[in-house]
């Protein structure tokens, strides 16, 4: 069975022909039309016809396959953070390691991505057969992370859904979401997250919480709500019949959250809760 060259991988292929400007390389079973070129400047000082070479394989500036002995920063499949080299009519070309930029077509970007930016991306194949970038990471990111429940992770924001909450790439490298119920504040693409491993579902995939635990989150919550008390001189027209929206709108906080920590605030003697609102002693 004859062995094909893949694009976009780091692979092992053998010199089949020397010329003045570079070795060709096949695989040990390839078409002998299916060849490649390892231009000269690349190719590692002593070798010779036959000999195995570890390359990385790509297309050049007139879309032609060609090898190369630099290592990308991203191989097919893979993710990375990379920055934006050029924006253009077309889309916006990203450094990725090597001599030619990658493209990053608009229909590929979440969001209109300026020069300068550090963006996470996929590597894929077009319908040309051409290797792009897309930020539409979510199917290309590890689920067999280490992490475990409680545990603290840092990510950065690369997707924000009204139906499902905030994607979070942990490690730029790991997916994890925050669950719509538990967003609280405005988040932005890009955005670092410090959270807590909340679960590890059955798939891998994490679910973070940016809360803490209960116990040291009940006070932290009493904390605000009683300096948000003091701000209001002494009084806040919510209680525990309040709407859970409301709530969230001025709290940033679970209905639940916010009832044990009046409830704790109450215990401690600070508060009266009534009818018609809270009051401070």
């Amino acid at each position: 069975m004859k062995q094909k060259i893949e694009l976009g991988k780091i692979q092992e292929l053998i010199v089949v022909k020397e010329v003045d400007f570079g070795v060709f390389l096949n695989t040990p079973t390839g078409d002998e039309r299916d060849k490649i070129l390892l231009p000269r400047r690349q190719v590692p000082k002593g070798t010779k016809l036959k000999d195995v070479l570890e390359v990385f394989v790509y297309k050049d500036s007139e879309d032609r396959p060609i090898a190369t002995t630099l290592e990308p920063d991203i191989t097919l499949g893979g993710v990375a953070r990379l920055k934006v080299n050029q924006v253009t009519n077309i889309g916006a070309f990203l450094d990725w390691g090597l001599s030619k930029d990658l493209f990053l077509p608009y229909k590929e970007q979440l969001y209109p991505v300026q020069e300068g930016d550090a963006v996470l991306v996929t590597l894929y194949l077009d319908k040309s057969e051409r290797l792009c970038a897309s930020m539409r990471v979510y199917e290309a990111l590890a689920n067999d992370s280490e992490y475990e429940k409680n545990q603290e992770v840092y990510g950065r924001v690369y997707e924000i859904s009204e139906n499902f909450g905030v994607f979070v790439a942990v490690d730029d490298k790991y997916s994890a979401l925050i669950p719509k119920k538990d967003v609280f504040e405005k988040y932005r693409i890009n955005q670092p997250v410090y959270a807590r491993v909340a679960q590890v579902l059955e798939d891998g995939r994490l679910t973070l919480s940016v809360k803490k635990k209960i116990p040291e989150q009940m006070n932290d919550d009493a904390q605000f709500i009683y300096e948000c008390l003091e701000d209001a001189q002494g009084f806040l027209p919510f209680h525990d019949k309040s709407d859970p929206e409301s709530i969230k709108n001025r709290f940033h906080m679970s209905k639940n959250a916010f009832k044990r920590a009046i409830g704790s605030l109450m215990k401690q003697g600070k508060i009266t809760i009534s009818s018609d609102g809270i009051r401070k002693i």
